[in-house]
């Protein structure tokens, strides 16, 4: 929808830095902007308008007391400038409010408010958040249906009150520098308008680099940059007049399955619930799109879309290198016919796909090696062409069971008559003659919590590979990073009595979805000025998947059982049972191309890489998968991160947008 910005602290002269903050991220709202200045706050906002096209301007602020209180978008006082003092503070009201994403529950809402006597001045979803918070507090929180980052301001009591969705759908971060008259906090949909505010001096957290090794994205709160953390998912925090910061976490996912329901039953429940929330999500003044690809998520959705829009429009992207073959875009075409849905579509050329990657790192704000960030960057921008929102299939996966991965642990069941220590000594042992299985036996000699920490495992480096190519490169006195098994270990407790399938889908709601899944489908949307809906993450399908047993979710054989049985009710058979390809990046064979391994191999000898890796490591890397071994992940890893750090604390500014 948007992107917000602002900082506590704040007098009228820092105008000119919140203006800066907002032209920052112009690309996450072109439609409008606005800047709101208090003794004591600083409040920004650039909008992509959805709902409300002509009354939904932010910042916005109201009163309290009477229920009936005017509402007023501050963003312009009459006279064209920005509302920058207290006196216009105080006549305009007491809270004021950015917030990035949609209330898609929001006219649900209004009629309750409505119904204990509050009135309402405009048609939009910011207007009832902010009078909901005045109505019931924070438990407008536990009312909300929707993706959402936001800050109220409290005039009276000079606190901020800031909270993320959920699921972690929309991004908010944050950092407490110390001010001129005391501590001070600078929140931001992006990273890149913290640092625009001159309080913020930027440094990398090596910390960060050390896990995303392992992980292939940032996995800790705090970010690359030194100081500047992540609010996680489903929390709040309160920001008090003493600069003090109280956070807590508001919702926690739990389960309970229905053993008792038949398995009819459960894909009726499954149909009903993501049936209602295509239905929400297509809430808007504007018209909403669908991605299609060759997977059952998109497939689902779309046709579900249908059904309240049989005229949506649907966008497609494969590559060229596959163009003529049985790609996404085939797939996608010969279903969008089958329902009778339009489907635009684009191969992305190999040419374009490597000009794009500094500006997808840009706007990424932290590195990200996740290879179909760069597909996402394309889909949006022909999406963009037609419609300013999409449905996009994320969170089905971690819901209901879709990686290969989850199999796992009805494999080694298997094998549960063995004992432990037998299977260990005959992993080592095939490992040793090079037979294959050895993964298999190992894994079934430990628990998920010992091995399995997100989809990353296995192409991302392993904590005794990262030793060597960071030995030697650590500051003195540096302590020895957490493995990844340590940093997850936390989420593991907190299910530790569930199946050891649906422990590793909850591993993954707070790693691999908030981590890569979400990141990209947030920044790589944002960046063409398109809102990416996702109808998977909806609370109450949550709620639905919560209850099914994971018998129903997967077996040895297949991922995702009931909810293909219930997506056999929008689509063809053919793409409900379709395996999970995952998105086919021609990458592995570009490496192998003389003219990338050169251009890469310059960047893996070069000063920056020689200043935080072993660079003979990373020229090994690149020459064993020259010679047919696949270390293409590993090298994406490195890669995007050099290009990171030259874009972001060398070169210091944003890179040129690849031609059209």
């Amino acid at each position: 929808m948007c992107g917000i910005c602002g900082f506590t602290g704040a007098v009228e002269a820092d105008l000119p830095i919140l203006k800066a903050m907002c032209d920052v991220m112009a690309h996450r709202g072109p439609d409008g902007e606005g800047q709101y200045i208090d003794d004591g706050i600083a409040l920004g906002h650039r909008r992509l308008s959805l709902i409300d096209l002509e009354g939904g301007n932010q910042p916005m602020v109201r009163a309290t007391g009477d229920h009936a209180s005017a509402v007023t978008s501050p963003a312009l006082m009459p006279d064209g400038a920005p509302c920058a003092s207290p006196e216009a503070a105080a006549a305009k009201g007491d809270y004021a409010i950015v917030f990035n994403g949609e209330i898609y529950n929001y006219r649900d809402l209004r009629a309750e408010l409505e119904t204990e006597g509050w009135e309402f001045q405009t048609s939009s979803d910011t207007e009832v958040l902010l009078t909901g918070y005045l109505a019931w507090g924070e438990g407008v929180l536990d009312r909300l249906r929707g993706m959402f980052a936001f800050a109220i301001w409290n005039r009276a009591s000079r606190e901020l009150f800031c909270a993320r969705d959920f699921f972690g759908i929309k991004p908010l971060y944050y950092t407490v520098q110390q001010g001129a008259a005391g501590p001070q906090l600078i929140f931001a949909s992006e990273i890149k308008c913290i640092l625009e505010h001159p309080a913020y001096e930027r440094a990398l957290n090596e910390d960060a680099l050390e896990q995303y090794l392992c992980f292939q994205f940032s996995a800790l709160d705090e970010t690359f940059f030194k100081g500047i953390f992540k609010l996680p998912p489903a929390h709040c925090m309160t920001v008090r007049a003493d600069g003090a910061v109280e956070m807590r976490r508001y919702w926690r996912p739990e389960y309970a399955f229905d053993e008792g329901r038949s398995r009819e039953d459960t894909v009726e429940a499954i149909d009903a619930a993501m049936r209602e929330s295509v239905r929400y999500h297509n809430v808007a003044d504007v018209e909403v799109g669908s991605f299609l690809s060759s997977g059952i998520d998109s497939s689902y959705m779309a046709a579900c879309l249908a059904k309240e829009n049989p005229a949506i429009k649907t966008f497609t992207v494969g590559f060229a290198e596959y163009e003529g073959e049985r790609d996404e875009i085939t797939w996608a075409r010969e279903l969008a016919d089958e329902l009778h849905i339009a489907n635009s579509s684009k191969h992305i050329g190999e040419e374009e796909y490597w000009a794009s990657l500094p500006r997808v790192q840009w706007h990424m704000d932290e590195p990200s090696a996740d290879p179909s960030a760069v597909a996402l960057y394309f889909v949006d921008q022909i999406a963009a062409e037609q419609v300013k929102a999409v449905l996009s299939g994320e969170g089905a996966d971690e819901f209901f069971g879709g990686y290969r991965i989850y199999q796992t642990p009805f494999a080694n069941a298997k094998l549960s008559w063995a004992p432990k220590g037998l299977l260990k000594g005959a992993s080592k042992a095939a490992r040793a003659l090079g037979v294959r299985g050895a993964n298999y036996l190992e894994r079934a000699s430990e628990r998920p919590e010992d091995w399995y920490y997100t989809n990353a495992n296995g192409v991302a480096f392993s904590p005794e590979e990262r030793e060597r190519l960071r030995a030697g490169k650590r500051a003195a006195g540096v302590l020895r990073p957490a493995s990844p098994q340590e940093l997850i270990a936390p989420a593991y407790a907190e299910v530790a009595g569930l199946d050891d399938t649906t422990r590793m889908q909850y591993v993954d709601l707070f790693f691999w979805l908030v981590g890569d899944i979400l990141l990209k489908t947030d920044k790589m949307s944002m960046a063409h000025s398109l809102e990416s809906r996702v109808p998977f993450l909806d609370k109450r399908v949550f709620e639905v998947s919560a209850t099914i047993p994971t018998r129903l979710k997967a077996n040895g054989e297949q991922t995702k059982l009931t909810l293909r049985e219930a997506a056999e009710r929008a689509i063809p058979k053919d793409w409900a049972q379709k395996e999970k390809l995952g998105f086919p990046v021609p990458v592995v064979n570009w490496l192998r191309q003389e003219r990338y391994y050169d251009e890469i191999k310059a960047w893996f000898t070069g000063d920056i890489a020689a200043k935080f890796f072993d660079t003979g490591e990373l020229v090994r890397l690149l020459d064993e998968h020259k010679a047919g071994a696949d270390r293409s992940r590993k090298i994406w890893i490195v890669y995007m991160f050099l290009m990171w750090y030259k874009i972001y604390f060398v070169d210091q500014k944003a890179p040129e947008k690849p031609a059209a």
